[in-house]
């Protein structure tokens, strides 16, 4: 995962998807081979020093009891309101400005007063008021209609352009510009590449293709990666 690159990881239900996102933050530690962070295990780092580098947004949106602020700022606790609004807007949680408290709306306990979309936009909006030299969204777009995914993502590409991004998905729609996709597989990478690159050369990523985009949009994205691939 380098600075300035998207990196997706895709695969079903079982996969290893989220297991990954764990290694990188010890809530699991890998049984053989290494996980490094800037060359270093990070075995040899303490919880806080590793996480001090990562902002998170895991795959249940949970938001704490307080405000809408409160929540906000547990990556930061100095962030000014300026910088809430910044994230809510390119979280595309507009809804907030909408609220007559604004960033005072009270919050239940795991957000059960907010819908599943305005969870995750929230929780999304939490992990950028963090400054990270890594964000992980593990299936943080899923509650997201299209929409609102493509316009998220268009404005998260600049928001962490200096960062390293891992977008776990199980929607093939929001990670079709990752810089490199890995295809996973009852724990195994079954490919590694671009959007193109896959649709090319690995069967894996084809049927995951085939079973959620319509006739039309398939054929659309084979003619383009042939026309890549004999570019």
């Amino acid at each position: 995962l380098r600075r300035g690159q998207t990196t997706a990881i895709i695969g079903n239900t079982g996969s290893g998807k989220s297991t990954i996102a764990k290694m990188l933050l010890r809530f699991h530690d890998v049984t053989d081979g290494t996980v490094e962070l800037c060359g270093t295990d990070v075995r040899e780092l303490t919880q806080h020093a590793l996480r001090e580098h990562i902002s998170y947004v895991p795959q249940k949106a949970w938001l704490f009891s307080g405000t809408i602020a409160d929540n906000l700022r547990y990556g930061a606790e100095d962030a000014t309101d300026e910088e809430l609004w910044h994230a809510i807007d390119v979280a595309q949680s507009g809804f907030v400005r909408e609220l007559p408290e604004g960033l005072g709306h009270r919050v239940a306990q795991g957000g059960t007063n907010f819908s599943g979309g305005q969870r995750q936009r929230l929780s999304i909006a939490r992990a950028l008021v963090k400054k990270a030299d890594l964000y992980i969204f593990d299936d943080s777009f899923s509650a997201l209609d299209f929409k609102t995914d493509a316009a998220l993502r268009h404005a998260l590409a600049e928001e962490v352009r200096d960062a390293a991004v891992l977008i776990i998905a199980q929607r093939i729609n929001t990670i079709l510009n990752a810089d490199q996709i890995v295809v996973l597989k009852d724990g195994c990478i079954q490919g590694l590449g671009t959007h193109e690159e896959l649709m090319r050369t690995c069967e894996a990523y084809r049927e995951i293709a085939r079973s959620q985009l319509r006739a039309e949009e398939l054929e659309a994205l084979m003619d383009d990666a042939n026309a890549k691939g004999g570019a």
